[in-house]
């Protein structure tokens, strides 16, 4: 398969969020949250920022697919036209980023994490799944939080479907974790019994990345 690439590497980006991640603050003013819904040193936004390395494959449905492997015990290789005939689900969740930027009631399409659990069946020994994508991101989840009810490979936001800049043609969507847990451009599922950090764990960001307790940074 060959991937149209639009962009290159945003190294002058990286480089400041590694900085970010050294000094441990939060991008631009502090804000507070509300203490119910808004996670603290978040803010509303109505719009859906583009935050990406710089680069945003283009992957044409015909040519597009899943493999989900590693430690499970039917590993798949999923075409496009396989993953939709899988059961279809539709959550409304909000969603945080740890640039200090939330969005409310954001409705996703596609298929439940769940499913894809029962598809696989990982096996008695997986911990993690590892996600990569076809831009060359990582990043990392524990197995438990991949597990919950509301995580969702989605292919449509807000009743279309994704556009390139998110993710098209599918993308992860994890509501718990900061966005950076939710990787784009998702090509490759991998179960495994360790740990193993991502592209931005590497660099300075909380393994964890929980937007209630403000895990941005290690």
């Amino acid at each position: 398969m060959t991937d149209g690439i639009l962009g290159k590497l945003n190294e002058k980006l990286i480089a400041t969020k590694e900085k970010w991640a050294r000094e441990g603050r939060k991008p631009g003013k502090v804000r507070h949250g509300d203490g119910v819904r808004l996670p603290p040193g978040q803010h509303l936004v109505t719009n859906w920022p583009v935050l990406d390395l710089g680069i945003q494959p283009y992957i044409p449905e015909k040519e597009w697919n899943l493999s989900i492997d590693g430690l499970v015990d039917n590993p798949v290789k999923l075409g496009w036209d396989q993953f939709m005939e899988l059961p279809q689900s539709s959550f409304v969740t909000d969603i945080h980023c740890v640039t200090t930027w939330s969005r409310y009631d954001n409705r996703w399409d596609g298929v439940s994490a769940l499913d894809i659990l029962d598809l696989v069946k990982p096996a008695a020994g997986a911990t993690h799944i590892i996600q990569h994508c076809h831009d060359g991101y990582t990043t990392n989840v524990p197995l438990k939080v991949f597990a919950q009810p509301d995580v969702i490979l989605a292919h449509s936001w807000e009743g279309d479907w994704l556009t390139r800049e998110h993710g098209a043609p599918m993308r992860l969507v994890i509501p718990a974790k900061y966005f950076w847990k939710s990787s784009k451009w998702l090509k490759r599922i991998e179960f495994v019994d360790a740990d193993r950090y991502g592209f931005w764990e590497d660099r300075g960001y909380h393994n964890e990345g929980d937007p209630w307790k403000e895990e941005r940074f290690g």
